[in-house]
């Protein structure tokens, strides 16, 4: 079985990184704003029946 990975004592749960890049492109208070960044951080999902090729 592999190894956890460690996690570093001093790095930022994910949460917090995730706020600080909406507040980063502009998206913390607009949710037009938010959307559009959220969309260049997630890729969209697929559409379920489509077969990866």
């Amino acid at each position: 079985m592999p190894k956890k990975k460690t996690t570093n004592p001093n790095e930022k749960p994910q949460h917090e990184r995730f706020k600080e890049a909406a507040k980063e492109l502009g998206a913390d208070k607009n949710a037009e704003a938010f959307e559009r960044a959220f969309g260049k951080i997630v890729p969209p999902k697929k559409p379920q029946g489509e077969s990866a090729q």
